[in-house]
């Protein structure tokens, strides 16, 4: 059908006929007529169908309907830049209609956005967080919603915003009070549980992934070994002439480092993945949209929710560990209708998902025997490549071995811990400091920490230095503290300070008669001669004796 057969205001048809839409997909056809009835909508549907047209233009249907003056409805997506891709084409198929709109996600300021709310924007399009975040400080209420847009639920659960959701419809009004409008690519469980709870009823819209991946998308397919992936990738650019590409790779490092090796091999490229602030990363989009930018190395981040009118050309240079992905990854090119052409190489490393992508797909990808002609010399081939960490900046190593001046790599030294007894000495220090200038001393009974053995070696070789308290004042703590004089070592007493012990025990007429059973004991020898040895006890005796 065509978008002039429905009964849309002429504003709505003027930003239609102005995104140059002449006829509709599927999903557009049957979510129209559902809610030109009044029912809400949950719909089954793979990104590249123009699901997101769909919403947008039922929501700017819905809202002539409501007699309201500030009317609201808001767009939940799981990324950024979804939420910025479709504030992009809600602004452009509302170009003459009276609503405001506005993006709300993270990682960027709170100002711009607070002021929007402030005037009372209409069409909010925000992530999860960003949303909670502005109702707990009261500045947004979702009791004000008219109309809820949840755009690919299934990601945004994979990525744990299910109880996020859960907690956004909770707030809203009943569901008989709003309209309701969910998008999937898949409809699992927590999809149907969302529908039975905070649904009305809703209409169930299917559209089956083949005829995404199948009728619209020309596919090829390549065995390639590892080691010459770059030099096929590079024939197979030159022999296609793309205006615009997009390759993606499964890891981060891999992006960076391939992009970079394009870069050598003279291509004007840019890499996007999770890690770049926002605004890098929507700098590049908007550089790439505007044909500034020809080849794009990304991860599945810019699988879901990138829209790249007149893509020419998408390029698997890691097939996907996920099967989905694949579909996500393709669904990038031939979009609004339009032919595309997929490339897809099969190394060593990851052949192992075609399998379960071909039985995804309901079909075999073609497959393609490169030529020789097709291997064209890699110039980036033996330059070594190193990637910081921590900041995803890319470093060259010169010959000499020496580290790249704006490397971020130099660690500060990390200060040593400060130990127990330390941590003693300072708290005494503070406490004389406070009521006498004297300082005193190490105390005797503390103790260092012995967790290594390193420590209680230097331990048993440092001496225990004697312990000196200056006078303190009176309204000194330090003041009040008796130092206890410390005892001899057992067997280094004189005999006056043993004699002084045993009288202070047994009494000044301490004598050796008095000492019956401890101050002997038997023991037999070898022979079974029994002996007769006298105890320390004994020994203090005796000498007392011979002493008095």
């Amino acid at each position: 059908m065509r978008f002039t057969e429905f009964p849309f205001d002429e504003e709505i048809l003027q930003g239609i006929e102005k995104a140059k839409f002449d006829n509709c997909t599927p999903v557009q056809e049957e979510t129209f007529k559902n809610v030109i009835e009044g029912r809400d909508i949950l719909a089954q549907s793979q990104t590249g169908t123009g699901k997101t047209a769909a919403f947008l233009i039922s929501i700017f249907h819905l809202l002539r309907g409501l007699n309201k003056e500030n009317p609201r409805a808001v767009v939940v997506a799981p990324t950024r830049e979804l939420a910025d891709q479709i504030e992009k084409e809600c602004l452009l198929l509302g170009s003459n209609l009276p609503w405001t709109v506005g993006s709300f996600y993270g990682g960027v300021g709170y100002a711009k956005q607070e002021k929007l709310l402030q005037e009372h924007v209409n069409i909010i399009i925000g992530t999860p967080g960003r949303l909670l975040d502005f109702d707990k400080s009261k500045k947004l209420s979702f009791k004000d919603t008219d109309i809820l847009v949840i755009d690919e639920a299934d990601r945004m659960f994979d990525m744990g915003f299910y109880p996020d959701l859960r907690r956004i419809l909770s707030r809203m009004r009943p569901s008989s009070d709003r309209k309701t409008l969910l998008f999937s690519a898949t409809l699992n469980s927590r999809v149907g549980n969302i529908a039975w709870e905070f649904m009305n009823q809703p209409a169930e819209i299917v559209i089956e992934p083949e005829q995404v991946t199948v009728d619209a998308i020309e596919q090829e397919l390549y065995h390639v070994s590892t080691d010459e992936k770059m030099s096929l990738l590079l024939g197979l650019l030159q022999k296609n002439k793309p205006d615009t590409v997009i390759i993606f790779s499964n890891t981060k490092h891999q992006t960076m480092k391939l992009a970079k090796r394009l870069e050598i091999n003279g291509y004007q490229t840019e890499y996007l993945m999770g890690d770049l602030p926002q605004r890098k990363r929507l700098k590049i989009l908007e550089s790439m949209k505007k044909g500034n930018l020809p080849v794009l190395v990304a991860t599945d981040v810019a699988a879901r929710g990138l829209h790249i009118n007149d893509l020419d050309l998408v390029v698997n240079f890691d097939l996907p560990n996920d099967v989905e992905n694949y579909v996500h990854r393709i669904g990038r090119t031939a979009r609004a209708g339009k032919s595309g052409k997929a490339i897809s190489l099969a190394c060593e490393k990851y052949v192992y998902s075609l399998e379960g992508i071909e039985k995804y797909i309901g079909m075999k990808i073609p497959v393609s025997w490169a030529t020789d002609e097709l291997y064209i010399e890699d110039k980036s081939k033996g330059v070594k490549i190193e990637l910081d960490r921590r900041s995803g900046n890319q470093r060259t190593n010169s010959r000499d071995g020496r580290r790249d001046r704006n490397s971020n790599s130099r660690r500060k030294p990390i200060a040593p811990p400060i130990k127990k007894q330390d941590r003693a000495i300072q708290s005494l220090v503070s406490e004389v400091a406070a009521g006498s200038d004297a300082v005193p001393a190490k105390k005797a009974q503390d103790k260092p920490n012995r967790k290594t053995k390193s420590r209680k070696k230097e331990y048993s070789k440092s001496k225990r230095p004697e312990v000196k308290v200056a006078p303190a004042a009176k309204s000194s703590p330090v003041a009040t503290r008796r130092v206890q004089k410390p005892k001899p070592r057992k067997g280094t007493e004189t005999l006056d300070q043993r004699l002084e012990y045993y009288k202070k025990k047994y009494g000044e007429n301490f004598k050796a008669e008095e000492i019956n059973f401890k101050d002997k004991r038997s023991t037999r020898s070898k022979k079974g001669q029994v002996k007769e040895k006298k105890t320390f006890l004994g020994k203090i005796a005796n000498l007392f004796s011979k002493k008095k």
